[in-house]
Order: structure tokens, then sequence, then C-alpha cells
């Protein structure tokens, strides 16, 4: 399965595991790319520059295969010093980075200049637009549906996929409520070149997260994710619980952000993906959890993806077009 995204990133499957904050270990991403996809480490799990650069190079030790690194701007409120984060990635050898948050703008020339091919993500097709005025090689477009921050236009992936990539040039990756074959399927009828998932890969036998969090994901269906900080123009799509219900409901009543922090704190999500206790803290996860039925390994799923989307293609839709 060849599309403009597997030529230019040189994997086999136009598939990416997108970077997720604590779950983009070295081991899921090298996993992902064993498998045929992307696999994305994230940069910002990583406590210090010694620790990323030396989960740089245990990504490399476990693939040889084609991987990236993740480097989310402007997302958190600690003070972080992104240049030496890029120094790391770049003195590295890395030669794919995927960004988001906000524009990479300010590090296109030293990544251009070192040979890295850059993902960037979006959630708004003008946001894609600047991004390929400044040079990034790949936009992911992010749909409503996604887990995480789909931005505040509320536009699913059924309208926002084909019009980012009728408007760019760039091959453009399709992001939120996909985790099978049929939305590979889809994305490629809509006009993408492939698919960036993060909620389906989660839930994998490589995923450094509890079981007991993998396995709600699996009994949950497509209504069990909520909205929350809405009212701080930072809009994020995470599982219904306990915490997510309090939050919402301290919003309506007019609270701030600082009325909700301990209840989002990273130190609460951290006790949740380590301990598999859902209530414990907020848990980011997508739409398409309600379509993700199993806890396959990367490898897996990988194959079943891109057999079960060939078979859509081949078979399926090619047996409703009658002969003339």
């Amino acid at each position: 399965m060849k599309t403009r995204v597997t030529e230019l990133l040189g994997i086999e499957t136009p598939i990416v595991c997108g970077g997720m904050m604590r779950v983009g270990t070295a081991e899921l991403a090298a996993a992902a790319s064993n498998a045929g996809a992307l696999g994305v480490m994230t940069a910002l799990t990583q406590p210090t520059l010694e620790g990323l650069r030396a989960e740089i190079e245990k990504c490399r030790s476990l693939t040889d295969k084609p991987f990236a690194v993740n480097l989310t701007v402007g997302v958190v409120t600690t003070e972080i010093n992104y240049d030496d984060i890029l120094d790391v990635i770049i003195d590295s050898g890395v030669k794919i980075v995927e960004t988001a948050g906000r524009s990479p703008e300010p590090f296109m020339e030293r990544l251009k200049a070192n040979g890295v091919k850059v993902i960037h993500k979006c959630v708004a097709v003008r946001h894609a637009l600047k991004a390929e005025r400044i040079g990034v090689d790949i936009v992911s477009i992010d749909g409503f549906e996604c887990a995480g921050h789909p931005g505040e236009q509320d536009v699913g992936g059924l309208v926002l996929f084909p019009a980012a990539a009728q408007a760019l040039k760039i091959p453009v990756l399709a992001s939120g409520g996909i985790a099978d074959g049929r939305g590979l399927a889809a994305a490629l009828a809509l006009g993408c070149e492939g698919i960036n998932m993060g909620s389906r890969f989660m839930v994998t036998k490589e995923a450094p997260i509890h079981e007991g969090i993998k396995q709600k994901i699996v009994e949950m269906d497509e209504n069990q994710t909520r909205l929350i900080f809405r009212t701080y123009k930072n809009t994020a799509r995470v599982y219904r619980n306990s915490v997510a219900d309090k939050v919402a409901e301290i919003e309506a009543e007019g609270g701030d952000f600082g009325m909700v922090h301990h209840l989002v704190s990273g130190a609460n999500q951290e006790k949740a993906w380590s301990t598999g206790d859902i209530e414990a803290g907020m848990v980011t996860v997508g739409m398409c959890g309600g379509l993700i039925n199993d806890i396959p390994s990367c490898e897996d799923l990988v194959k079943t993806i891109v057999s079960d989307a060939r078979s859509i293609i081949s078979e399926r839709l090619a047996g409703m077009i009658g002969t003339a």
C-alpha cells in the first residue's frame, strides 16, 4: 500500500502511531515501526535531556525502521527550553519530527538544515495552510472525534479530511475517529495519504499503560467521552469518568482553571495510567474507543488494518460498481 506518505517517510504502511504524552515510549514507538507503521516517541515524556537522549538510543536499539520524535509546544505550564530539546533530537540523528501545539515555524530552519522531515498536527485547514507555507512536509489534521485537543471549531473528519486534502499540495494524514481498516479506507477515499492513530495504539500489548485502562476502553462505546476545558478555550476530549464530570460541573458554574487543576493534574493522570483506576484522574481517549474491541500486538493491529482496508477497497467497494 503505497502513498506519498509511505514514500516520503520510508515506511511500509500509511499508518502513524501519533505521539502521546506518557504513552509514547521507545518500546511502543519501536513496536509500531517494526510493524510497518511510523512509531512516534514523545520528547516531553522524558523529564531530562539525558533521559530523552537515552530514550532515542533505546528506540534505535529496538528497531532498524524509521521512527519519529514528537515535540509538542506551548501546551504545558512549566518552563521548557525547546531549543535544548531540539538540540538533542537533531544530535541524535532523528530524521522525522512530529510537531503539535503551537506553530513549528521557529524551529523549521534548523530542522530542514539537518534533513529532518516534519509532520505537523493541526485542527483547522487555515492552520494546515500556514504549516504548508512554512515548509512542513506532511500535515496531520485532527477531526472533532479525536482524543486530546480537537480545537474549538467542532468539524468532524468526514468534512475536515477532504477539505484539508483539497486545500493542500503536501500530503495529509487523517487523525481522529480512526481505529480500523474501515477508517484507513475512508481516509484514502477522502483524499488523505494515510492515518494517524493514538487511542487505537494505546490499546495494544506494547502500550505502557495499565491493562485495567485498556480494558475500560475496550468496554466503552462511542458515547463514553466528554469534552472539558471548553470555557477555557482549550477543549479536551477525555474518557467520561467522575473527574471529567466534576470538571464540567465546575466549568458550568463559572469556575476558573485554578479550581479544576488539582483534578486534572499530571500526578492524577499518572495514577490512572499506572494503577488502572479509571476514576483516579483525567484519561485522554477519542470517540473511536467505541470501535476498539481487543488488545492486539502492534504487529497484529497494523496487519489487520491494512488487510481489512485492502478488502474494503478491492472487494466490497469494487463490487458495488456496475458495468456499463
